[in-house]
């Protein structure tokens, strides 16, 4: 994807949402927040689009290098038989073919594990700009809430035709409800951070078994084990995309 589309996935992660809350305070309105939001939708939608697309990819690759390396596994069955028969020209083009063929499956593979991992970071995107999406709806409502009580006391202080007999009164509440959107906000900043480490760890680990697997599962092979369909169907599984 265009770089410039995660410049603004990143901009809108890595916003700061108390800068935007102490804005809205300052200018008496929440337009700030109600930017953010349209922007934080409509790059979710496209992101959607972009995740949608590319875990399609994964599916198409994989099932390509499924059938490419059936393929060349039944040439490889087929390698031994014509050696056996003593025909030397026919194994000699069979391999060949065999190679190929091996080849264009393991170039399949490196693209799967690309767009695999693609995938992960648009995932990861996606989580973290819905967090943020949904605190800052949260906090815009706290935010109204908050002008509208500062407005209840501008008023009755124009009423009552003295600043001085209110000094002090409706003070205690704002600074209250303004301290409790900074703690809500920096919450949910936590539970954004632990839910992203977490889908990293996940990714890692995934990665390191499909290498762990792939290390067996020639080992298998170099010591004429009969358990290669059985590995690279684990190998697969463990690079499995729930979709």
């Amino acid at each position: 994807m265009a770089q410039s589309f995660f410049d603004k996935i990143e901009t809108l992660i890595k916003a700061n949402l108390h800068a935007m809350v102490d804005k809205a305070l300052d200018e008496n309105s929440v337009a700030v927040l109600d930017e953010y939001i349209r922007q934080s939708e409509n790059n979710l939608d496209e992101l959607e689009d972009a995740l949608i697309t590319i875990k399609g990819q994964v599916k198409t690759l994989k099932r390509k290098y499924e059938t490419i390396r059936a393929e060349a596994e039944a040439l490889d069955q087929d390698i031994d038989r014509l050696l056996k028969l003593g025909k030397e020209d026919l194994a000699v083009s069979a391999q060949s073919q065999y190679n190929a063929k091996m080849d264009l499956a393991d170039e399949y593979r490196q693209q799967f594990v690309r767009q695999k991992e693609e995938a992960e970071k648009l995932a990861g995107a996606r989580l973290k700009l819905e967090s943020r999406l949904r605190t800052i709806r949260q906090e815009r409502e706290h935010v109204l809430g908050l002008l509208e009580l500062a407005k209840t006391k501008e008023i009755a202080a124009k009423s009552m035709k003295s600043l001085d007999a209110l000094d002090g009164v409706g003070d205690s509440d704002i600074a209250r409800i303004t301290d409790k959107i900074r703690s809500r906000i920096d919450r949910a900043d936590a539970e954004m951070e632990m839910r992203t480490e977490s889908l990293s760890t996940q990714m890692d680990d995934v990665l390191g078994r499909e290498r762990l697997v792939s290390q067996l599962e020639e080992r298998r092979r170099r010591l004429g084990m009969a358990k290669e369909e059985k590995a690279e169907e684990e190998s697969l599984d463990s690079l499995d995309l729930d979709i």
